[in-house]
């Protein structure tokens, strides 16, 4: 990035991506706690997200997260996340992604990243992090249980072993047997410690977990009974529309962002319409670290992370400075071409 002379801009594939963040888990650990320490200070923009929908494709949308980030990662831009379920049918991804880096500076865009990759890090470097920090003060789970076994699943288990996680029995539950089969040689082949074993119900892998990880589709919730939790795991709730409202009120509830977690038919939100109060949640994530609440031991806690743009912003601004630093960004010449004002 440079405000000096003409603007350049990069195209940075998914590959390099893939290079540029491979084996850092630890260090992506700590890009998130800062910035969430920032967006917690104020020192960002985070503006709600924009759900761009299809009347002709209901299960369909496009989401545009706009962000600023400041502080020593100050940088501006976009993530815009399209997820296409049916795509799972031919073998596709459910979730495509760009992401845009623009100059706070000029204004100017300086990289355009494919997406998938930073979204998928952002999101499980977060996760990991959230159950770190949200089990402090319990015995910490030896029994993880995944439910929904897609890319997003993959990637919080190797951050959460790649940042000292390691568990006695990984249990595995998914609606398609192939994914579940799936998940379940990848988590082989990746030489993890433990028993893997696979669930035919929902109700049978979280009663068996201390730590539960959602990573569905899910557009509503599909988990109602509260007693499934009578021994009070933690729960990671990445995909946000798993759980009836009830089993939120009966859980301690944290999230990354008020505002932006409760909406969009999230569960949070249907609690909070069911209620009409938000007191059902504790706490953000940033409240935890800067110790300003504590997390209880005897309860069910909730973590439901909305997805916040500056996450994406660090981790793209991070890929781009690691390639950078390594002379192998693509820059694309004369990219912007008016660049006088009067010819």
């Amino acid at each position: 990035m440079s405000t000096l002379g003409a603007p350049s801009f990069a195209l940075v594939t998914g590959a390099q991506v893939q290079q540029a963040l491979h084996g850092r888990e630890p260090e992506i650990a700590d890009l998130v706690e800062a910035v969430y320490r920032l967006h917690g200070a104020g020192d960002s923009v985070n503006p709600p997200s924009y759900f761009l929908r299809f009347p002709d494709r209901p299960s369909s949308r496009i989401i545009a997260l706009p962000a600023s980030l400041g502080g020593p990662l100050r940088v501006d831009g976009l993530k815009w996340v399209s997820s296409f379920p049916e795509n799972i049918r031919s073998g596709l991804p459910r979730a495509s992604a760009v992401l845009i880096l623009n100059d706070p500076e000029t204004g100017y865009p300086f990289a355009c990243l494919e997406s998938s990759v930073i979204s998928a890090t952002r999101t499980a470097s977060s996760a990991a992090l959230a159950a770190g920090k949200l089990s402090a003060g319990r015995v910490r789970p030896t029994r993880v249980g995944f439910i929904g076994t897609g890319l997003i699943a993959r990637y919080i288990h190797t951050h959460l072993t790649a940042t000292g996680w390691e568990f006695e029995e990984t249990g595995v539950h998914d609606l398609s047997t192939e994914s579940a089969a799936g998940f379940r040689g990848y988590l082989e082949r990746s030489g993890a410690p433990g028993k893997v074993a696979v669930h035919d119900s929902a109700e049978s892998l979280i009663r068996a977990s201390d730590l539960v990880v959602f990573a569905t589709v899910a557009g509503e919730p599909h988990v109602h009974d509260p007693s499934w939790f009578g021994h009070h795991p933690l729960v990671l709730h990445v995909s946000l529309r798993d759980l009836a409202p009830e089993i939120l009120l009966a859980s301690a509830n944290f999230v990354d962002d008020v505002e932006h977690c409760l909406k969009a038919e999230t569960s949070p939100h249907l609690a909070e319409r069911l209620t009409g109060s938000r007191d059902f949640i504790d706490g953000t994530l940033d409240d935890v670290l800067s110790g300003r609440v504590t997390v209880p031991t005897d309860r069910t806690v909730v973590f439901s992370p909305f997805g916040l743009g500056v996450l994406d912003l660090a981790v793209g601004r991070y890929v781009h400075d690691e390639l950078a630093r390594r002379g192998e960004l693509h820059v694309v010449d004369g990219f912007f071409n008016e660049l006088r004002r009067y010819g």
